[in-house]
């Protein structure tokens, strides 16, 4: 088998065509999840401090020096990630929590049992037969 008819066989399985969608879906919420947290969660709580914006907390370790940058300890960036990451992981929690649900309320369904088949019930008739020509005298 060649490299390529390996790749393809690999690259067409649901598997990774499902994973590629997560991918992309994941990233778009990321996006959406950054956004929420930058232009909605954050204004107000940098208000609630004292109107400190936690992406322009930074510590100057050395000045700049002719063309060479500043460097910059921006731990208000970091800050601004780990919210980030805990309003996803919550998200994701709850999400998983509601998919866990569903599945032990439909495992706990009651399901009706299936109707022997006819050769099930056939053998059913040919024992209760059996049995009861053994009974006979």
């Amino acid at each position: 088998m060649s490299v390529l008819s390996e790749f393809k066989a690999f690259a067409v399985k649901g598997n990774v065509v499902d994973m590629a969608v997560g991918i992309i879906i994941g990233a778009a919420f990321g996006k959406i999840v950054s956004s929420f947290v930058g232009d909605v969660v954050m204004p107000p709580l940098g208000l609630l401090i004292g109107g400190v914006d936690f992406t322009d907390l930074a510590v100057t370790l050395k000045a700049a020096v002719g063309d060479a940058p500043a460097v910059v300890l921006a731990y208000g960036k970091f800050i601004q990630t780990v919210i980030d990451f805990v309003i996803v992981a919550f998200a994701i929690f709850l999400g998983v929590k509601a998919i866990n649900r569903l599945r032990r309320e439909e495992a706990v369904a009651p399901s009706t049992p299936p109707l022997p088949s006819k050769e099930e019930q056939l053998l059913g008739e040919i024992r209760d037969l059996l049995k009861a020509q053994n009974k006979q005298p």
